[in-house]
């Protein structure tokens, strides 16, 4: 690896808001009135280079992100970015165990630090003139495992164990590789949001399929009754053969979830999505076995907020399918640490995506994962919404129902300056005329819609 010299001079924070709400697009049980949102990170060297991530929210409490990135940022301001590229781990625990912010743990900590983690490895993989996904699998297999904070894992996954996996792969990678050159990861959407009718679904489905898209989500979790109803139309409106999940965004206890789920049992579903609670491990292990005949599995993680939540879900055998964010755990440290742990328990790694940008950056992770990691295309699938695409310069791209391969540099996440100037919040122009109770938690459901 040639020396880098590039040195981190500036950092720049942005909250990005879109009123989705307006639309009920990205609509579940739980989140009624999403406003697509990020905290953007850029992170600038003396050599012009910027390094970029986001943090996708849904609206009101995107500032709290914010400025825990714009804090972390003083700890990589003035570092050398040959430092960082030489060493990973090294910054990861100063921001991970720092002696008095270790105390807040997960939740917008370890997100405001994954967002420091993905700019600086945007800048390495700019700086060596690569996509994420070509700096990831160029990685040699023990300096992967250099990369993973072991103390809370170990005992799911050894490093000597995540090396043998990576030096199993390794024999293949090229032939991998040149197999996924141009379409990259089998892909699925969700179709299926709570606040469209019918014919909107039906409309969406018929565009989709169009497209090569075989596999599709709805949103359930409010009406038993209601849900059971949309879950035959679009079992109908799709066929037999395509795949068809549902998600319940956490909305069920334990009880409730068995009570919706029995209901399910005809439609074939390949994965009920987060029936309970992000962290009830016990839950998921009790409804796994509940109902350990069904034609379904369940599917976790996009909530799950640290490597350790994922080492209980896959070591106890709880889910089928593991659903990585790339923006809720702390950078591509963890996302490693958590896609190594999936291949050795044979879970299907189908990373969560939508947003402003996430599929821009879990397509990377599919990549990594089916050429490096686990080494096939057989069980996964990659969530894609056509969300805000024209909020970035390289829009995620697809063709016959698969990503195509990115070969833009980094995460790909250079954004038009003018979307941003337009949804800056509060004072971009598409928020200058809305409401003052739209900034915090003081914007609550409006019940009349």
């Amino acid at each position: 690896m040639s020396k880098i010299t590039s040195k981190i001079t500036a950092s720049r924070v942005i909250d990005l808001r879109v009123p989705t709400s307006d639309q009920l697009l990205g609509s579940d049980p739980f989140h009624k009135q999403p406003d697509y949102s990020s905290a953007i990170l850029h992170l600038e060297t003396d050599d012009g280079l910027i390094g970029n991530s986001v943090v996708f929210t849904i609206g009101a409490g995107t500032d709290w992100i914010c400025h825990g990135i714009k804090d972390l940022c003083q700890l990589v301001v003035g570092m050398n970015l040959d430092e960082f590229a030489q060493e990973p781990i090294r910054l990861y625990r100063r921001l991970i165990d720092h002696h008095q912010l270790r105390w807040l743990h997960d939740g917008v900590f370890r997100m405001a630090a994954g967002a420091v983690l993905n700019a600086m490895w945007d800048l390495w993989a700019r700086a060596e003139g690569k996509p994420m996904w070509k700096l990831l699998v160029d990685l040699e297999p023990e300096f992967v495992a250099d990369c993973i904070d072991w103390r809370n894992i170990s005992d799911a996954l050894s490093r000597d164990e995540a090396v043998e996996i990576l030096r199993d792969r390794r024999v293949d990678v090229g032939r991998r590789e040149l197999e996924m050159s141009d379409l990259g990861p089998r892909a699925y959407c969700t179709a299926g949001w709570l606040g469209l009718t019918d014919e909107q679904i039906l409309g969406s489905i018929r565009k989709l399929q169009g497209q090569g898209f075989d596999s599709f989500k709805l949103k359930v979790g409010l009406d038993s009754a209601a849900d059971v109803k949309r879950i035959g139309f679009m079992r109908s409106a799709i066929g037999p053969n395509c795949n068809l999940m549902v998600d319940a965004n956490q909305y069920w206890g334990i009880a409730d979830a068995k009570r919706h789920i029995a209901q399910y049992l005809d439609f074939n579903l390949k994965w009920i999505e987060e029936p309970i609670a992000r962290d009830d491990v016990l839950g998921y292990i009790e409804l796994a076995e509940t109902f350990r005949d069904a034609s379904f599995g369940f599917a976790c993680g996009e909530h799950a907020a640290s490597p350790v939540i994922f080492k209980q879900l896959l070591k106890s055998g709880a889910i089928k399918y593991c659903q990585i964010d790339a923006s809720r755990v702390a950078g591509v440290n963890d996302v490693m640490a958590i896609i190594l742990m999936a291949a050795k328990y044979n879970v299907p790694v189908c990373p969560h995506g939508g947003g402003i940008a996430l599929c821009n950056m879990i397509q990377h992770y599919g990549m990594w994962d089916q050429i490096a990691v686990s080494g096939h295309s057989d069980t996964q699938l990659v969530e894609f919404i056509d969300f805000l695409q024209q909020a970035v310069r390289y829009p995620v791209a697809t063709r016959d129902g698969h990503y195509v391969t990115p070969n833009s540099l980094g995460w790909g996440l250079d954004f038009i300056p003018e979307f941003i100037q337009e949804h800056r919040f509060p004072d971009g122009p598409v928020w200058a005329n809305r409401s003052a109770n739209r900034k915090g938690a003081a914007f609550e459901v409006d019940t009349s819609r």
